[in-house]
């Protein structure tokens, strides 16, 4: 076959195009993202008064849209982005994301053990704040997996899904600042390029965020890093942005002093640079020449004293150094820092960045009530900015920690607006569940697939005859709870009532009076009221979390599933007359992800606890945060006891949320009558 004009070669049709294994299919068409719209769960409301609430539930019940609440997302990106389009697709206003970008990067964090509360005799705490890495967990090893798997083929495949919601996600006046460095920018770019076009690109921003080391043996010292900016459309919110002069530009471009005022001045050139101005051309103080401005401001400016004439008589502005606004910014910024170890901002996260930066990409593409969106936002930098800025702001992260950081950040601010918390809780159970096991139809093969898969991770043997215990570990029995619903005191009285009919049945009796519960979720009074159920049937029953990471078929792969045992939190109530005293008691987790040395520093149960809070009234849907208390850099103590008044008496059911020092959450109920 020959090739020429008029049957031109396939080579010659290309298109400049970065490709990756993975990007097309065996048939030549392009990957598309997986797109499942999972419906949001709240799980959490903070810093929202009863009066607040009451009233969201009325406009709800009625009809009427709700007043906008600022959104803090646990959540795998794969689908916490896609589930976001219904509701603002072409409604964002300004994204920031800050993605892994560094192949030797990990997720792991740094977690405190804090002092003891017990004093000596000097009324001093005893030891001191003890640290350690906390290493990645299965779920951000998965996240780690899934970028880097396949090496660089998986993080481009990656990011240009990632790439192609946020692009949905923009408005047309919105703006994308990717934050990256040296490792994988030039391919990002190309990336960018595609989606969003080349045309939309506008700056390549170079942080300097730290000076040139001297001992580098080949090359040049690297301290900077790269954020790339796009615009979705030509006209996009941008406010321009100053930075501050210098002391020695200050000195050398403002030498001058108005006697009168004492302010500091410098002397501009009137003369228009572009001579093709006609309309512009006229005689000033016997000097013809293209002047800058019309006769009529010329006059103006005479009038306002900002005119100074040289021995040639020639105009000059007179330009004030307190009304400049500065430089303008360049694409090099050089003048924020990295934040150091004493910064009022740290949050001890190891991506943190400053919120100066941020400060400054949310002023120059958003204004007031606009809405940004960081769907990793580590330490909650984006969150924090927005919020101090009046921007409305959606923040999403995989890590448990994050979301813990993030949330104690922005309590932290004053006056902080009610926000909530949500995730995509069973829907995202379900969907996995369909796609591992088969669909709805054959639900009864599909649970006894989705049994036997949990019992294999749990390395235990699968067995049949009953309907809710269904499998035998070393001697104890286990029951594997549903996808999508809770483990409830009900499920235990039917596993108890199962248990006695199982004692001596034969090959798969269990040996000892003890049955290992597994569950997604279980009922907020689980843990008190089923323990003292098995208890009375002289069951020993441990109530254990199936991870989340199962969901995810590299970490099954790689063998790295762990199960812990739920944590058990004691609380004790007090009621007089109208008001209600909360004390916490006592506080027992699995400490499994402690180094041994440190759990050996620990001689008080407060110590694992980092942060507690109060439903003082739940009607059974959504914590609603309504006191908390927690520990900060600036002051490492924890109250462990609360007093609140009830402006009614009745019946109230209580909430209590404590979250420990590795980010994990325990709640318990509690029922008060209030006189």
């Amino acid at each position: 076959m020959s090739y020429g004009p008029d049957n031109p070669h396939p080579f010659s049709q290309l298109k400049t195009e970065l490709i990756w294994q993975g990007k097309y299919d065996a048939f030549g068409a392009r990957r598309a993202p997986m797109r499942l719209k999972l419906p949001f769960q709240t799980v959490e409301t903070v810093n929202e008064s009863a009066q607040q609430r009451q009233l969201t539930l009325d406009m709800f019940h009625s009809g009427r849209p709700t007043e906008w609440r600022n959104r803090l997302v646990w959540g795998d990106k794969k689908y916490v982005l896609p589930a976001l389009l219904d509701e603002f697709a072409g409604k964002v206003n300004l994204i920031y994301i800050d993605p892994p970008f560094n192949v030797g990067a990990d997720f792991s964090f740094t977690a405190s053990v804090p002092p003891s509360p017990f004093e000596n005799s000097a009324g001093e705490e005893y030891g001191n704040e003890v640290s350690f890495l906390k290493e990645p967990s299965i779920l951000e090893q998965k996240a780690y997996r899934d970028t880097w798997g396949r090496g660089l083929d998986s993080y481009l495949q990656w990011f240009y899904e990632t790439l192609l919601f946020l692009h949905e996600l923009l408005g047309d006046d919105g703006s994308l600042y990717v934050h990256l460095d040296w490792h994988v920018g030039h391919y990002a770019k190309a990336i960018l390029d595609e989606v969003f076009g080349s045309d939309k690109f506008i700056n390549e921003i170079v942080w300097v965020r730290s000076s040139p080391r001297a001992n580098i043996k080949l090359g040049m010292s690297g301290g900077h890093d790269t954020i790339l900016f796009y615009t979705k459309s030509e006209n996009p919110i941008w406010n321009p942005q100053y930075v501050d002069l210098s002391e020695k530009y200050m000195d050398s471009h403002y030498s001058l002093i108005e006697k009168e005022t004492g302010r500091k001045y410098r002397l501009d050139n009137m003369i228009s640079p572009n001579p093709d101005r006609p309309n512009l051309r006229y005689e000033w103080n016997g000097v013809l020449r293209v002047w800058r401005v019309t006769k009529g401001n010329m006059a103006k400016l005479y009038e306002e004293g900002r005119i100074v004439y040289t021995k040639q008589g020639v105009a000059q502005y007179k330009r004030y150094l307190d009304e400049s606004s500065g430089t303008p910014l360049s694409s090099v910024w050089q003048d924020i820092r990295p934040v150091n170890s004493q910064a009022m901002e740290r949050a001890d996260y190891r991506t943190q960045k400053p919120e100066a930066l941020l400060e400054r990409i949310l002023k120059a593409s958003s204004n007031e009530g606009d809405l940004a969106l960081d769907c990793f936002c580590g330490s909650g930098t984006t969150a924090a900015v927005a919020e101090k800025l009046n921007r409305r702001w959606i923040a999403c992260d995989l890590g448990r920690f994050a979301i813990h950081t993030t949330r104690k950040r922005l309590l932290s601010i004053e006056a902080v607006r009610p926000f909530v918390v949500q995730n995509l809780g069973k829907y995202e159970r379900q969907a996995w569940q369909s796609a591992e096991f088969g669909d709805a139809q054959t639900a009864a093969l599909l649970a006894e697939r989705y049994r036997r898969f949990i019992l294999e991770l749990y390395h235990a043997q699968p067995i049949t005859g009953y309907a809710w215990l269904h499998g035998l570990k070393q001697g104890r029995m286990v029951h594997v709870g549903a996808v999508d619903a809770p483990v409830t005191p009900a499920d235990v009285t039917q596993i108890a009532i199962e248990f006695r009919k199982a004692v001596g049945s034969g090959q798969d009796a269990p040996q000892y009076a003890a049955v290992d519960v597994l569950g997604w979720d279980f009922a907020f009074e689980l843990n008190e009221v089923a323990r003292q159920q098995a208890n009375q049937a002289r069951i020993a029953m441990h109530f254990v979390r199936i991870p989340r990471e199962v969901l995810e078929s590299k970490a099954v792969a790689a063998g790295d599933i762990r199960f812990f045992e739920l944590a058990a939190l004691s609380v004790e109530t007090v009621v007089q007359k109208n008001q209600l005293t909360l004390k916490l008691s006592d506080f027992v987790i699995p400490p499994d992800d402690v180094p041994e040395e440190v759990q050996r520093m620990i001689s008080h149960w407060s110590q694992w606890i980092d942060y507690w809070a109060v439903d003082w009234d739940n009607h059974g849907d959504a914590f609603h945060n309504e006191w908390q208390t927690y520990r900060t850099r600036k002051d490492k103590k924890l109250a462990l006891q609360v007093t609140h008044t009830y402006p009614q008496p009745g019946d109230y059911r209580i909430m209590v949320k404590v979250i420990d020092i590795l980010g994990n959450d325990t709640t318990k109920t509690l029922a008060v009558r209030i006189e």
